[in-house]
């Protein structure tokens, strides 16, 4: 049986990708329609009747969460997150299909069976699915700033430096430690670049290599090199940091 699909997102360059790794794991997939927004996908769902809605959770207009909770009745939905530990507990809790940003095709394979299965058992969504949806998004919701990392504790000579983390201008992997960058100099902390993405605030700290996170507030432009490749300066700061291409997503207006 043929089955349809519509992709929401609002960078361009993920639709594509995701419609690409969608063609060489499920062929037999139609991609009925593309939304860049909420309201987009919304409007497609009640007027396309896919079965399966894959939604990025930030989107202009309704997320997509609040896509999925309008369209719970009508299609599966499997959601497109960037790496936020919270919201996958949220979804690995609640049984919720996720894919993480950036989708590798293992995953994704793992995800097309499921809905492969699920299908072919029955074509009709969930009878629980708002209520999940519902659920997930209280736990979401509910998670407050005393959830993230604060402070970062460092040594200096004999004592401990604690720098407030909206200081830092940006955080760097070095062998096994970790250089937190700041306009005062740099410090040595032993956690990881991994820890870190898990305790730092998603919305002011972006991951935007597998060695570097940095500062938001602190970034003055972004740039592509000939190569493709992301370059980014901050401000203040005479060095160039590296874009990996599988975080240059989160610079929509590159």
């Amino acid at each position: 049986m043929v089955y349809k699909a519509i992709i929401a997102d609002d960078e361009k360059e993920l639709r594509t990708y995701l419609r690409s790794l969608l063609s060489e794991v499920w062929p037999e997939l139609t991609i009925c329609g593309e939304a860049k927004n909420g309201r987009e996908a919304l409007q497609m769902v009640e007027s396309l009747h896919p079965d399966v809605a894959f939604l990025d959770i930030r989107m202009p207009g309704f997320s997509g969460m609040e896509v999925a909770k309008r369209i719970a009745d009508l299609t599966r939905t499997v959601f497109v997150t960037a790496y936020d530990q919270y919201a996958v507990e949220a979804f690995e809790k609640e049984a919720v299909d996720y894919l993480l940003k950036p989708v590798s095709k293992d995953r994704l394979m793992q995800t097309v069976q499921r809905l492969k299965n699920q299908l072919n058992f029955s074509s009709e969504p969930p009878a629980r699915l708002a209520q999940v949806i519902e659920q997930v998004l209280s736990k979401l919701s509910g998670r407050g700033e005393a959830n993230f990392l604060r402070w970062i504790k460092t040594q200096h000579k004999d004592s401990i430096r604690l720098i407030p983390v909206e200081e830092a201008d940006y955080f760097k992997a070095e062998d096994k430690y970790t250089l937190v960058i700041t306009k005062e100099g740099e410090s040595l902390i032993k956690k990881s670049i991994k820890e870190l993405a898990q305790e730092l605030d998603p919305g002011q700290f972006w991951q935007i290599h597998r060695g570097i996170i940095v500062n938001v507030s602190r970034i003055d432009k972004v740039s592509r090199s000939l190569t493709g490749r992301g370059i980014l300066k901050l401000k203040e700061r005479p060095e160039l940091l590296a874009v990996s291409r599988n975080y240059l997503y989160l610079f929509k207006q590159m």
